[in-house]
C-alpha cells in the first residue's frame, strides 16, 4: 500500500472510527436489500422514512411477493423512481423465494442476477449481511476517491477495481462507510468545505 493511501486511512480512523455503520434500518437481509434498492437516487433518511410502515405492511417476503404493483408503486413513491423499483422489488423478491428458497443469496453472481439489484446493491449486502470483503461505490465514494486520486475512473466497475488494488481488505467496507460520513458533512458534489477538510493536502482539487 501506498504511504499516500496509508495516511488518507489512518486520517479517516482517527476522524470516524472503525465502527461497522449501516445508514439503513433494517431487521433481516431481505429488508436490508429491498432498502438499498430503494436508495438508487434517494436519501437513506427519506428511504428510513418510507420503510417504517413500508416493512410493517409487507412484513414477509411473500407479501411483497404477491404485492399490487400500483399500491406498491404509492408505498414507496416518495423515494423516485417508484415504478421501476416497485417492479423489480416485486420480481426480486419472487425470485427470492422461488430460486432462494427465501434466503438472500451470498455470491456477487447469484445478488446480481436478481432484478434490480446491480453490483452497489450486491456489495453492500456481502459487506453487512456476510462480512464478505467488498467494495461498494455509490457517488460519495466515486467523487471522493477521484478527488484523492486513488481513481482516475468514472466507471463504478473500474473504481471498484481501483481500490480493490488501492486499499487493504480490512478497510473494504469501513473506507464505504467512512466515506459516506465524509461525503455528507464536509466533501459534498457541491460547494465542498474545503477550509474544513482534514484531507486537504490529499486533495486534487484543492486549490490553494
Amino acid at each position: 500500500m501506498k504511504k499516500r493511501t496509508k495516511e488518507i486511512l489512518a486520517i479517516l480512523d482517527e476522524q470516524y472510527g472503525r465502527e461497522y455503520v449501516c445508514y439503513l434500518n433494517y431487521e433481516t437481509p431481505w429488508q436490508l436489500l429491498i432498502a438499498t434498492m430503494l436508495s438508487a437516487q434517494c436519501t437513506d433518511a427519506r428511504v428510513n422514512i418510507v420503510t417504517a410502515d413500508l416493512f410493517q405492511k409487507y412484513d414477509t417476503l411473500e407479501k411483497f411477493a404477491n404485492a399490487d404493483l400500483k399500491e406498491l408503486e404509492q408505498d414507496i413513491k416518495p423515494t423516485g423512481f417508484y415504478h421501476n423499483k416497485a417492479k423489480n422489488i416485486i420480481a426480486c423478491t419472487r425470485d427470492l423465494l422461488y430460486r432462494f428458497g427465501g434466503e438472500v443469496p451470498r455470491s456477487l453472481e447469484d445478488l446480481t442476477s436478481l432484478a434490480g439489484v446491480g453490483r452497489k446493491t450486491a456489495n453492500v449486502i456481502r459487506g453487512n449481511i456476510y462480512h464478505d470483503p467488498s467494495v461498494v461505490v455509490d457517488t460519495h465514494v466515486k467523487r471522493i476517491s477521484r478527488r484523492l486520486g486513488l481513481t482516475k475512473n468514472e466507471d463504478p466497475e473500474k473504481i471498484e477495481t481501483d481500490l480493490m488494488k488501492e486499499l487493504p481488505k480490512d478497510h473494504w467496507i469501513l473506507y464505504n462507510i467512512q466515506i459516506i460520513t465524509f461525503g455528507r458533512s464536509i466533501c459534498t458534489a457541491r460547494s465542498p468545505k474545503c477550509e474544513q477538510c482534514f484531507l486537504q493536502k490529499y486533495c486534487k482539487e484543492f486549490k490553494m
